[in-house]
């Protein structure tokens, strides 16, 4: 019995997965988050579009000089060698499958707004359980369904957002919005880059097609493409969103807030307001995890192939996944959802995506440094050259500000957290001595 031919994305889906794992629960519920800063925040949105664009460029080049499976492990790799390229892989790998478990809060939250029995902090977590489980046996079945669910889901939850962001400034209030200003206790400098850091969680999954290569049809030129288009969509769509929302109501009801874009729907329109973005934010949420289940897959099975991950993520099943590895990511969030249990929905959320950008910014950092290596490895002269530099050279920064940014207590937990492959790294150094 010959095995099924693996079916794989082209440029649309790529795209869609890529704009759809960024506009994933960043567009839905970090205004929360971000009104603990205030409406000063939207300079941190500019500083965040902007690393992120360098970082889109990284991506986008490195995909289409070599892509590779396994992205940004991939690069670190072959750049610093097998250990910086296994704790990137272990950076990034805990940092996703973490930020997979807030995506699934939002799922949650939003469907609170529509179901009130879900507000307890038990049937939440039984609730976001269901979805984290359900989800992970649909990633199984197959790369190609879930590029078709993220499309959909993505187009269906455009609807709200462009709704708010075109019609939300008929109730926009610019002394509301200046008002809360900056409510942080910091200088504008400080809240402008705790800002920036928080916005990088929005913009986290950019690197969605290049660690996706292996399952990505003519990856040389769909990679760059996709990229870039995904991130363009992203961008637009936080910058605006983000600005109106903040002046349409009052900090102290974003700070709590579980649904924030629920809450401008019903001043816009009223409870069917809830409703309708309710419903399209639990949808598009939805696939959102779906498609990061997918990039969790694929950067444990590249880890995996090369020895420096356990053998079970390499194993595939007959849908062409890595389906074992896959459930095992599935019990470990449901480890991680228990313990970070938290009273409000918005202090969890808060708590899980801290952590799963501080972890990211590791794989990010190096990928943005291999650029200029691939640069001088290919003796690449004039606009090219300086290009790779500008891009390299501005990710690293924005990577850098991002951490200057954390949390000081989160950035100690993610560096002891980071030190620990250290003694992990051992068991597998056989593997890259073949």
């Amino acid at each position: 019995m010959t095995d099924r031919p693996v079916r794989k994305m082209g440029l649309l889906a790529t795209t869609m997965l890529v704009a759809g794992n960024m506009i994933g629960t960043g567009v839905f519920l970090l205004p929360a988050n971000l009104a603990s800063v205030g409406s000063i925040s939207i300079f941190g949105w500019v500083v965040a579009t902007v690393g992120a664009m360098a970082l889109g460029l990284v991506f986008a080049r490195l995909g289409h000089l070599d892509p590779q499976q396994g992205g940004p492990y991939a690069y670190a790799r072959d750049t610093f060698g097998y250990y910086i390229g296994f704790t990137s892989n272990y950076a990034y790998w805990f940092g996703n499958w973490i930020g997979n478990v807030a995506i699934a809060l939002v799922v949650t939250g939003y469907l609170s707004e529509l179901v009130p029995g879900l507000e307890g902090p038990m049937a939440r977590a039984v609730f976001t359980l269901a979805v984290i489980w359900i989800l992970s046996f649909a990633n199984a079945r197959g790369a190609s369904w879930i590029g078709h669910l993220e499309t959909w889901t993505l187009s269906l939850a455009l609807v709200p957002i462009l709704f708010i962001a075109i019609g939300g400034w008929y109730w926009f209030d610019r002394d509301l919005f200046l008002r809360g200003w900056n409510v942080s206790g910091q200088s504008d400098f400080s809240a402008v880059s705790s800002a920036a850091s928080m916005a990088l969680w929005a913009f986290m999954g950019v690197e969605s097609a290049a660690v996706s290569a292996g399952v990505v049809d003519n990856p040389r030129r769909t990679i760059p493409l996709a990229t870039l288009f995904g991130l363009a969509i992203s961008a637009v769509v936080y910058v605006s969103c983000s600005t109106v929302i903040m002046g349409m109501l009052p900090m102290d009801t974003l700070r709590t807030s579980s649904a924030p874009f629920a809450e401008a729907g019903r001043l816009m329109i009223g409870p069917w307001g809830v409703v309708m973005v309710g419903v399209c934010a639990v949808l598009k949420s939805t696939g959102a995890l779906g498609g990061w289940m997918l990039l969790v897959g694929q950067s444990a099975k590249a880890a995996a192939d090369d020895g420096l991950f356990p053998s079970i993520f390499a194993r595939m099943n007959r849908h062409g996944m890595p389906g074992a590895g896959l459930y095992v990511v599935a019990a470990l969030m449901t480890a991680m959802l228990l313990l970070t249990m938290s009273p409000t929905l918005a202090g969890q959320f808060r708590t899980l995506t801290g952590i799963a950008v501080l972890l990211a910014i590791l794989p990010y950092l190096f990928s943005a440094v291999t650029v200029i290596r691939f640069s001088l490895a290919r003796h690449e002269t004039g606009l090219r050259r300086i290009g790779s530099y500008a891009i390299g050279c501005v990710a690293s920064i924005y990577c850098l500000w991002a951490i200057l940014g954390a949390s000081p207590v989160q950035v100690m937990q993610a560096v002891v957290f980071v030190l620990l492959s250290a003694p992990i790294y051992p068991f597998f150094m056989r593997h890259t001595e073949k």
